[in-house]
């Protein structure tokens, strides 16, 4: 059966009650198809040896600086990866770890769950506690000087997400929880050096990912969160990866109100050159309309064996016009962001 003759079985509609996305052989569970405005899915994936893949991701973002870390397993790897960007100075240290078979990486089946890495060269923890998750990472080694970070984030009562299933077909899917605009404090530390992310200057953004996925696949992803005219504003937005499967991983979040959105989003760029401006909006026209002038391009490069990627991630800021489900246009100028291209034989 071919992807787009899986995905005319489905339609894009809204989720209330907890569901499994698999069932007992590792297949896709037509009733886990669809989006919740707060996470309902078990991640429950079994069998598929070698394909299938886990990974939370979380970005925090203030006035002056970035900060960002990684938890991932494909199966026959696990990799931690973590990067610090100064705006103002173009300052930036990366540091990545791989684990064979992603022994020792503990990423659970639900959303609200501890992830925890332990290793010699960079340990990690993302905690649950009560309605705040608490994140510490440390590193002896990063970028050549001793590193640690610590952060708070808060998940205010009622605060929406978007949670999303992507179907290519019954053996090949993955759901995403992509959560914007959740208020975070914290530091950095480099070399004894302290970076301070002030609460109610900061925002935190995780991408939680489970799924069984195609070998060789690429994506755009685009994600902001900021405060705008006394509102809070954020976006996911997705290329690529969906297309011709019924449902996108895109939406509009305006003070803590989640408007999904059907329509595609279309990524135009110079692929010769990734800090030209980019335009990102619907297809067709209307709901979103925006600009992004990159300010720092981050690449990221793996040549091991099974796994390639390549990964230009780009931060900037956003300008345009974004519809929510209200009608009433919102304007948006320069808001910190990031917009990537990534390609992967995973």
């Amino acid at each position: 059966m071919t992807v787009h003759a899986e995905a005319r079985r489905f339609e894009e509609k809204e989720i209330a009650e907890a569901v499994n996305l698999c069932d007992a052989r590792g297949r896709l569970l037509p009733a886990a198809v669809g989006w919740s405005r707060r996470p309902l899915h078990t991640c429950n994936l079994s069998g598929h040896p070698l394909r299938k893949k886990r990974w939370n991701y979380w970005c925090v973002t203030s006035d002056s600086y970035l900060f960002s870390v990684t938890l991932a397993s494909v199966d026959y790897l696990g990799m931690a990866f973590a990067y610090f960007l100064e705006y103002d100075t173009g300052r930036f240290v990366e540091k990545t770890v791989t684990v064979p078979f992603g022994r020792g990486c503990v990423l659970p089946d639900t959303v609200r769950g501890d992830v925890f890495l332990s290793h010699r060269d960079m340990s990690l923890r993302f905690a649950e506690e009560g309605d705040q998750t608490a994140i510490h990472v440390e590193s002896p080694s990063f970028g050549g000087s001793s590193f640690s970070a610590d952060f708070l984030v808060e998940r205010p009562a009622g605060h929406e997400t978007l949670n999303a299933v992507i179907p290519w077909s019954a053996d090949r899917f993955h759901f995403t929880s992509k959560q914007n605009c959740l208020p975070a404090s914290g530091a950095v530390s480099l070399g004894g050096e302290a970076f301070e992310f002030p609460g109610g200057g900061a925002f935190a953004c995780l991408d939680y990912g489970r799924g069984v996925w195609r070998y060789g696949t690429s994506w755009n992803w685009g994600s902001l969160s900021g405060t705008q005219g006394g509102r809070t504003i954020g976006l996911n937005l997705g290329g690529s990866w969906t297309d011709g499967t019924g449902m996108t991983e895109n939406a509009i979040l305006i003070d803590g109100r989640i408007s999904k959105v059907a329509a595609d989003v279309r990524f135009l760029y110079d692929r010769s050159e990734f800090m030209k401006p980019w335009r990102v909006k619907t297809a067709p026209p209307g709901q979103i309309d925006l600009r992004f002038e990159p300010f720092f391009e981050r690449v990221a490069t793996t040549n091991l064996l099974l796994l390639r990627s390549s990964v230009h991630q780009m931060f900037g800021r956003y300008s345009g016009t974004v519809i929510p489900d209200d009608g009433a246009a919102v304007e948006i100028e320069g808001l910190l962001g990031w917009v990537e291209q990534h390609e992967a034989r995973w």
